[in-house]
């Protein structure tokens, strides 16, 4: 099942990249969704606008349950946000969204500990621990697995659908250049 919903992302992905999105009736759609929702995936990804994940694996409202912040870190809220996704709407996959280009981890990899402001800092002391001196995509990859590392640790909800099988955790990069996405690990390895 979890394999047959990763292969769904692959192909909305691979119809995003040759620029064939479906056609939706979206009244309907919207219409279908008033008594509730259903998403098959919670998504953590970086709040860059070019990064969107309805359209990234052509996907209508109500598939995906998104959180989005900066570099894609994880505080209590967003915590919080994946335990809901995962806790109460059941999503079996937890997706975390890197992307190439971030510029939260080149603005970390490059700021030479010079200060932006209190709430950009904070967003760099997430990042730091991933970062690979001298290479923004690797660091862009290590962030993401720290990312997978702390969910499994600070969540007992996602830690507890991993050990009965209910979840599975994959990490994901979005390339700005050509629109692809290719999975760089599963279950946080």
């Amino acid at each position: 099942m979890k394999e047959e919903l990763k292969n769904r992302l692959f192909e909305g992905n691979r119809r995003y990249v040759e620029g064939k999105l479906k056609e939706r009736e979206w009244k309907t759609i919207r219409n279908g969704l008033l008594e509730g929702q259903k998403p098959f995936a919670t998504v953590i990804t970086c709040s860059d606008s070019r990064v969107v994940p309805e359209y990234i694996f052509d996907k209508a409202p109500g598939e995906l349950f998104i959180i989005r912040v900066a570099g894609n870190i994880l505080d209590r809220a967003v915590i919080g946000s994946i335990e809901y996704g995962v806790g109460h709407l059941h999503t079996p996959l937890l997706i975390i969204l890197g992307h190439s280009r971030c510029g939260a981890v080149t603005a970390t990899c490059t700021c030479g500990g010079k200060k932006e402001g209190n709430y950009i800092d904070y967003i760099m002391e997430k990042i730091k621990p991933a970062v690979k001196e001298g290479n923004i995509e690797e660091s862009v990859l290590e962030n993401m697995r720290c990312v997978a590392e702390e969910i499994k640790k600070e969540s007992s909800t996602v830690k507890n659908a991993l050990e009965k099988g209910e979840l599975r955790i994959l990490g994901m990069k979005y390339y700005l250049e050509d629109g692809r996405v290719e999975t760089v690990f599963e279950n946080g390895q």
